[in-house]
């Protein structure tokens, strides 16, 4: 299933990386106030920033005061699609490539439809991110290959596999569906990953707000 994977979402950078993280661990923050946290240039942030808004995984928002000028922005992941128009515009089009290639290949849908919606886009965002995904329908789990973040996990393992686990448990909230992320098991083998999915009535409330990762 050939995907777009030429720019693998800007998320190659270990700096890049950082700013996600501290964006969704506590949302709402300016450029100069992420700046000090990752130890970045605010000038770089901001170009990071960019880049992660062309790539619909963040979103500025203007901050009310009750002075006068151009209001200070702070930054949020993408949770909602209604929020990002390049974010909806990727499930939209994921969608329909997944139900052209299925019609293609004359292959029917393995779950049901809003599941394998769910599932087309996050194929399409694990693909773009360069995890060259492998996905068990019925298990409702994908092998992930992790080689494009090597070297960030040799540094910082736990910033890598921390940021994925949410951005996969918001691609599927933006989805919109019944599945929801299982456990994301780093290294099940030497370069492999494992991202397995379970259905949402399956959750128990009190994990139900928590994406499992095993580290």
């Amino acid at each position: 299933m050939p995907r777009r994977t030429g720019d693998f979402r800007g998320l190659t950078q270990p700096s890049r990386m950082r700013l996600l993280q501290a964006i969704q661990r506590m949302p709402g923050r300016r450029a100069a106030e992420l700046a000090e946290e990752c130890g970045i240039p605010v000038n770089t942030v901001r170009d990071h920033l960019q880049v992660l808004e062309r790539e619909g995984l963040v979103r500025g928002e203007a901050i009310p005061t009750n002075s006068r000028g151009r209001p200070p922005i702070g930054f949020h992941a993408v949770q909602d699609a209604a929020t990002s128009a390049v974010a909806g515009e990727r499930i939209a089009a994921a969608r329909r490539r997944g139900a052209l290639l299925r019609a293609t290949i004359g292959e029917a849908p393995a779950v049901d439809a809003a599941a394998q919606g769910q599932l087309d886009v996050l194929y399409e965002h694990l693909d773009d991110a360069g995890l060259e995904p492998e996905l068990d329908d019925a298990a409702l789990a994908f092998e992930l290959a992790p080689c494009r973040f090597h070297d960030l996990i040799d540094d910082d393992p736990a910033l890598v596999c921390s940021v994925h686990a949410r951005l996969v448990a918001d691609v599927l909230h933006q989805a919109g569906g019944p599945l929801a992320v299982g456990r994301l098991e780093p290294f099940v083998t030497e370069h492999r990953c494992r991202l397995s999915l379970t259905r949402r009535d399956a959750v128990a409330p009190a994990a139900a707000s928590d994406a499992s990762t095993e580290g």
